[in-house]
């Protein structure tokens, strides 16, 4: 009878050893998370072609706190939701904007950036607002915001042609060279575009109500601790240093940046 107690008692320790060791193991997996480098100031590489912006200082931020490594995944912005459904990354983010028909198949945290789109053109062009884009070709990135809006607005302004990009560098220097006459895309990588570079001009904001967030797969369990973290640091300061870090000023204390809110949810 000992020596079975013995035996007994000698696997539920090492069975709890096992358990011990897979829990560490499994939190020291990487956060795999997709992202769309090239999107200036959100993630892109600088000149030693490491990886940063934003989202990559809140993503490292994230994986910090809640102790696992972070792994970034390059992919297009259009194939970051087919990537994140299919489980090749946990997460993914790029300025992605929280919307109705998203949330249908896909979930988010909570917002922390409130955006809308724009309309940038370079001063060269004499262009002032939205109604001078009248028979000219209009830039957009693949799938985006600003792709689905120019496209339902595109009889109202009379645009000649619709082209799409794979992010904002190539968009910018096919605008710089003739080739398109104004990009529409997220005023916030506009403005950082353009703050030191005087030959284009953000001419008009396009208001959408976007809000940005990290993105999962429809109700995966990193979501919501992903969502406790973003609470920590707008609670703790920590977002709205990283907003200061990036576009020179502290966030609005009524945006997203800066109040805690509710993880989205689809509409019933």
């Amino acid at each position: 009878m000992i020596r079975h107690l013995k035996r007994t008692f000698t696997r539920a320790v090492a069975l709890a050893a096992v358990l011990v060791a897979a829990t560490s193991a499994s939190a020291q997996q990487p956060i795999r998370v997709g992202a769309n480098i090239g999107n200036v100031p959100w993630e892109f590489q600088n000149e030693k072609g490491e990886n940063v912006g934003f989202e990559i200082d809140l993503m490292t931020e994230v994986g910090k706190r809640l102790k696992r490594p972070v792994a970034i995944v390059n992919i297009p912005f259009q194939g970051l939701f087919a990537a994140v459904q299919s489980g090749q990354i946990d997460a993914a983010v790029s300025s992605i904007t929280i919307t109705q028909k998203r949330l249908e198949s896909v979930s988010f945290a909570q917002p922390y950036y409130d955006s809308d789109q724009s309309l940038t053109v370079t001063k060269a062009s004499g262009i002032k607002a939205l109604e001078g884009m009248a028979g000219k070709t209009v830039g957009v990135d693949t799938g985006s915001t600003g792709d689905m809006w120019a496209t339902q607005n595109k009889d109202k302004y009379k645009f000649g042609d619709i082209r799409r990009f794979e992010g904002l560098n190539p968009a910018m220097l096919d605008l710089a060279a003739g080739r398109l006459d104004g990009y529409i895309s997220d005023i916030p990588a506009l403005q950082y575009y353009a703050k030191d570079k005087p030959q284009f001009e953000v001419i008009q904001r396009i208001p959408t109500g976007e809000q940005y967030s990290v993105m999962f797969a429809k109700d995966a369990p990193l979501a919501k601790q992903v969502n406790e973290v973003v609470t920590e640091m707008k609670t703790d300061g920590t977002m709205a240093k990283l907003h200061e870090k990036w576009f020179g000023k502290a966030p609005e204390a009524e945006t997203s940046t800066a109040k805690v809110m509710p993880m989205p949810a689809p509409k019933s």
